[in-house]
């Protein structure tokens, strides 16, 4: 109980500090320095057996045609856990002081049963599926290092 009300105290305190917001053009806006940029971690889940209600029997399609038959290649029970960590997205000033966006690529990923039970070429998504060509189940850790960066031309 005694948490609770200092955790209201202290966000009633947050409220009454905080200065009013202003619009700003873009020349103002341009002088803005943001400290840390954003930081991104991310838990993913994808079609965990073990939820409630959780399917049996899911398909990921992608149908392409010509030579006027239709065909899809179906992923059946996609599935997987992915961590990430890492990824930082902040603005930075290139040496001739134009601005450009740089995204790192995440330092930290892990892998716990991500993948497919089985990849086939049919001409009906929903059939069963009479052959496949295989099936990916990843686990395991990868640490990346880098940076994406984008800028206008």
């Amino acid at each position: 109980m005694i948490n609770a009300l200092l955790l209201l105290l202290m966000l009633c305190c947050c409220a009454v500090r905080a200065g009013e917001m202003k619009q700003l053009d873009d020349e103002a806006l341009g002088q803005v320095a943001a400290r840390d940029g954003v930081s991104i971690a991310a838990h993913i889940v994808i079609n965990d057996p073990t939820l409630v209600g959780a399917v049996a029997d899911s398909r990921m399609s992608l149908g392409f045609g010509g030579d006027g038959a239709q065909r899809y290649v179906v992923l059946k029970n996609v599935r997987g856990v992915v961590d990430m960590a890492g990824v930082h997205v902040d603005v930075a000033k290139k040496p001739d002081g134009t601005d450009y966006v740089a995204v790192t690529l995440p330092g930290y990923l892990k892998f716990s049963n991500l993948g497919f039970e089985s990849l086939s070429v049919q001409s009906d998504p929903l059939a069963p599926v009479a052959s496949t060509m295989g099936s990916v189940n990843i686990n395991g850790t990868m640490n990346m290092q880098g940076q994406l960066r984008i800028w206008a031309h």
